[in-house]
């Protein structure tokens, strides 16, 4: 039992490595895209601008707050704490990121710096994630909400003892992860695959995921030839063909190459098999957190909310807020490429949903029913609440 359990924490730390991977794809279009941390914003300096920045995307840089890692390990009850003596003073939350700012996190950078945080009586701040991963932080008690994915979140849940997280909002109602190749070389579809080229994080969901699509496909995936995947610009590795596929998300890796001028062809999962339709990125909370100040909890998410709402409707402005937001310097330099970014994923935020960050059950539990047919978990997750819309407006 204790080598499953040893075995079930390294798959944790794995897919946080495939998650950070996935959200990064892109990061190095900019000049500084290796930063993966920050050293801590001088919070306070910056706390009575808010109110004055309320829709002014160009002069918000003073109203945002991203910090690194480095904020005192709380537990889960005492973390959603007032900045002061009064009720009246703001409550402070952590939330850490799964990456350096990209546009999966604009809403957060939007409903910090056109104050929807404080009017919910929120000192919200956005953190860097620790070299194990955005889930353990949160499962920790370090930060109340993190940035997570549904496939790299399975790990932590399907353990004897689950981490303490429950997923409580989606980011993006679609998946708009696939494939990435260069242009006019047969991997527009996944049979195209056979014979090539693929970086692979050597991750067990992510390799059966490709066995499904290429075989399914008429392809061969024996046949493809795995390679490890050290990429951080992955336009630059196509073009210099130091790989010949690799999985992006289309909006920040593919965006990344049509605005570097790189020919691509890409296939999205969810078009493949409905059951690769899964979440990715959402926002997850600890169980603990959402327990003891559940109103709490509601505020930050309609706050949140807000924030994707006006970025769906406003991509421009909210582009701005993000690069004016970012203290790693991971976007600088890259306006156009996140204005693009932007563009793209500002209508995938909401998209055909009822509102932003809801979960369908149905769909939800598809991908993971998925896993333990295909023997990618022990447990079967479907059976167990890992995720909920109670929070949401």
């Amino acid at each position: 039992m204790k080598n499953t359990s040893a075995k079930k924490i390294l798959a944790v730390v794995l897919s946080a490595a495939m998650a950070a991977a996935l959200s990064a794809c892109g990061n190095a279009a900019s000049n500084n895209s290796s930063a993966a941390s920050t050293t801590a914003e001088a919070k306070k300096d910056s706390q009575n601008n808010s109110s004055e920045n309320k829709g002014a995307a160009g002069n918000s840089a003073a109203g945002s707050k991203s910090a690194d890692t480095s904020v005192d390990a709380k537990s889960a009850g005492s973390a959603a704490k007032s900045t002061g003596a009064d009720s009246g003073e703001l409550t402070e939350i952590v939330f850490s990121l799964d990456w350096t700012p990209n546009t999966n996190h604009t809403g957060l950078f939007v409903a910090d710096q056109l104050g929807y945080y404080e009017e919910a009586g929120l000192d919200v701040q956005i953190v860097q994630p620790p070299e194990n991963g955005a889930a353990l932080m949160c499962a920790a008690g370090q930060a109340q909400f993190a940035v997570e994915c549904q496939d790299t979140m399975a790990p932590s849940i399907d353990l004897d003892e689950p981490l303490g997280i429950t997923a409580v909002a989606a980011i993006l109602q679609h998946n708009t992860s696939g494939i990435m190749s260069r242009a006019g070389e047969g991997m527009d579809r996944p049979a195209g695959m056979t014979g090539k080229t693929y970086s692979t994080w050597e991750i067990p969901v992510e390799i059966e995921t490709l066995r499904t699509v290429v075989d399914k496909d008429g392809g061969d995936f024996e046949q493809v030839k795995l390679i490890p995947n050290d990429i951080t610009d992955e336009a630059a590795a196509l073009q210099a063909k130091q790989t010949d596929a690799i999985w992006v998300f289309y909006g920040w890796g593919g965006i990344n190459a049509k605005t570097k001028g790189v020919d691509i062809d890409f296939f999205y999962f969810k078009d493949l098999d409905p059951v690769f339709d899964y979440y990715t990125p959402l926002i997850i909370a600890n169980n603990d957190f959402l327990a003891e100040h559940p109103d709490t909890a509601r505020a930050f998410l309609s706050a949140t909310k807000k924030g994707y709402e006006y970025a769906a409707k406003h991509p421009a402005e909210a582009a701005e807020m993000l690069i004016a937001g970012d203290t790693t310097g991971s976007l600088e330099g890259s306006e156009d490429f996140v204005l693009a970014s932007q563009e793209f994923l500002s209508g995938m935020y909401i998209d055909d949903a009822a509102s932003w960050g809801v979960f369908d059950e149905a769909r939800w539990n598809a991908f993971y029913k998925w896993l333990y047919d295909n023997g990618l978990s022990e447990n079967d997750l479907t059976k167990g609440q890992f995720f909920t819309n109670e929070f949401l407006e």
